[in-house]
């Protein structure tokens, strides 16, 4: 629906780096169409993804446009009739020629983000990439000049005479939430858990919180 649309920068970009997934889309040279989930960062106005340097996917990106699209799931919407039921979600659409990034210093700092991406911290303490491994990774650059967000909040819309109807509707919430630290099975004696990890949980906690009142005020 085009009232749910959102074009602004703080909208989209906020989406994007709250996803964790990504689907990117392409069209080969034979006329199929492609759409695999990946993981992405984003850098100021640009968004970088990465994946094996023999990707075809990653390949066909650079030859033409893609399409790139996140979304998040924040709850479903129980209406009193069937045609009303929805979901509470974000999303964003982006379109555009990704660039391939060549020299190993910008694939490091494009791994660098993906990494602080996922746990904020990580990055310090980790062996970096080697130069076999920059050069087995493509990544690519993506810039948001043509992105858009969609977002539905709020309670389930019916039809005027259906609110009389004995049917229970409301909301349930959904919700991403990191789970307990599970240390590896050959963990080096001695090498304690990282406070970064301890905070990723409570951060994705705090975030879900701000979310789930910023939609009961949106209700309200």
């Amino acid at each position: 629906m085009p009232r749910r649309a959102a074009y602004d920068e703080e909208t989209v970009e906020a989406i994007l780096d709250e996803a964790l997934v990504c689907h990117l889309g392409t069209v080969d040279e034979a006329g199929f169409p492609v759409v695999i989930p990946t993981l992405h960062a984003r850098v100021g106005r640009h968004l970088y993804l990465h994946g094996s340097a023999a990707s075809r996917t990653l390949r066909e990106a650079v030859r033409a446009e893609v399409c790139l699209t996140a979304t998040l799931l924040d709850g479903l919407v129980l209406a009193r009739s069937a045609f009303h039921h929805s979901v509470n979600y974000r999303s964003v659409v982006l379109f555009g020629q990704a660039e391939r990034i060549e020299t190993a210093e910008g694939k490091r700092r494009a791994l660098e983000a993906f990494t602080e991406k996922l746990v904020p911290g990580r990055w310090a303490d980790v062996r970096p990439p080697s130069e076999a491994e920059l050069r087995g990774t493509s990544v690519l650059r993506l810039p948001l000049e043509e992105a858009s967000a969609k977002v539905r909040n709020g309670g389930p819309l019916d039809e005027e005479a259906d609110y009389e109807l004995p049917v229970w509707a409301g909301t349930i919430g959904l919700r991403l939430v990191a789970g307990e630290p599970q240390p590896d099975e050959r963990l080096a004696p001695g090498v304690e858990c990282p406070s970064y990890v301890d905070e990723l949980a409570r951060a994705r906690a705090a975030l879900q919180s701000d979310r789930a009142q910023d939609g009961d005020t949106a209700q309200a």
